[in-house]
């Protein structure tokens, strides 16, 4: 019980956070289904506008998987010779090589992460990092237009760090990383995910950049969220914007999201047989620099308090191990208690969950 009593106070704190209303939008439409068990476990995913790449989780060997974009079959796989530890995104420069974020650390004790520079010849380069104020779990990799990696961390309710390199990435390194900012997701009643929608509606899973630079997207289990930084600025995007919520409902354990050159948001799950989907036009859902989504609306990401960052601090270390679209219906309507006893019990049922795989 005395390991529970964090996690009630978090759950506490998560009351405050109400839904946001969806933008008004197509809905996701299926492209194909990954029937391939080599994906069983996509995790990130990016776009040349000809074939879709992808990357399992966690994974022993970095590699980058070229899919089709009309029947979702593999149709090359790009190795290099370096040994991941926990593979979690996937990035693409304007060069063609991939940067694979080897940055999960479900029970919070690696002392660095690391990104991998791929390039389509299977040429590997190691860059480590390190986090300035401990370890973190982090699933989602942006790299800005000027090819600077930004890593946002993976929170249970909601307030996720935004970290990038103090200066240019040494080899093997490790490079410092520094925060620069703090996102807040709040919650949705889209249904999906691995955990109750509660906390998986908040929890950042994956990130993506357009090809131009000027939209940012993050998505959490069940959504995704557009910003506009149309001066490339990543951290400006995510700590200031207003963003467009998009619903992506009914997902297994969605993790990889990108853009298509066209502003086309791709989206995808891990579990073999699962989808992946297209929303098209999201890329232009993103508001400019101070006006809020068009259509419903949507409520943005709240500047993150000092109360709600030591909740979140308190959540990762209540265990030893680590580890529909959206309305306004309010969560007033729903009993405190019940609300934390499905907070708590999600939280609960994701660390189990994630400390069965590989840390």
């Amino acid at each position: 019980m005395r390991q529970l009593l964090p996690a009630l106070a978090v759950a506490a704190a998560v009351l405050g956070f109400t839904p946001g209303t969806a933008a008004a939008q197509p809905a996701p439409r299926d492209a194909c289904a990954v029937t391939d068990k080599r994906l069983a476990e996509l995790s990130g995913l990016v776009s040349d506008g000809k074939r879709w790449y992808a990357v399992n989780d966690g994974g022993a060997r970095a590699s980058v998987y070229a899919v089709n974009r009309t029947t979702c079959a593999v149709e090359r796989v790009i190795s290099g010779p370096i040994d991941p530890y926990d593979v979690e995104d996937l990035a693409r420069a304007g060069n063609g090589t991939f940067w694979l974020a080897d940055t999960g650390d479900n029970r919070a004790q690696r002392e660095s992460v690391a990104l991998i520079a791929l390039t389509p010849e299977g040429e590997t380069t190691l860059h480590r990092l390190t986090y300035p104020d401990g370890p973190h779990d982090t699933e989602a990799l942006l790299l800005d237009r000027d090819g600077v990696p930004h890593l946002v961390t993976k929170s249970l309710f909601g307030v996720s760090d935004i970290f990038r390199p103090t200066g240019p990435l040494a080899s093997p390194g490790p490079t410092a990383l520094e925060k620069v900012g703090t996102v807040q997701i709040k919650s949705t009643d889209t249904q999906g995910g691995p955990v109750n929608q509660l906390v998986g509606s908040m929890t950042v899973t994956g990130g993506a950049v357009s090809a131009d630079g000027a939209v940012v997207a993050l998505r959490t289990y069940t959504d995704a969220y557009v910003f506009s930084a149309p001066d490339g600025d990543v951290v400006a995007a995510l700590t200031q914007g207003t963003p467009a919520r998009i619903p992506l409902p009914a997902e297994q354990q969605g993790e990889a999201i990108a853009f298509e050159p066209d502003g086309t948001l791709v989206s995808a799950s891990e579990g073999t047989g699962e989808p992946i989907r297209l929303v098209e036009g999201a890329a232009a859902l993103a508001p400019p620099p101070g006006q809020r989504a068009t259509g419903a609306g949507d409520t943005p990401p709240a500047p993150a308090t000092e109360d709600s960052a030591a909740a979140d601090s308190a959540a990762a270390n209540s265990s030893e191990d680590g580890s529909g679209n959206g309305s306004d219906s309010g969560m007033a309507t729903i009993p405190a208690l019940g609300v934390s006893a499905v907070v708590v019990g999600g939280v609960l049922f994701l660390m189990h969950r994630r400390a069965k795989r590989r840390a």
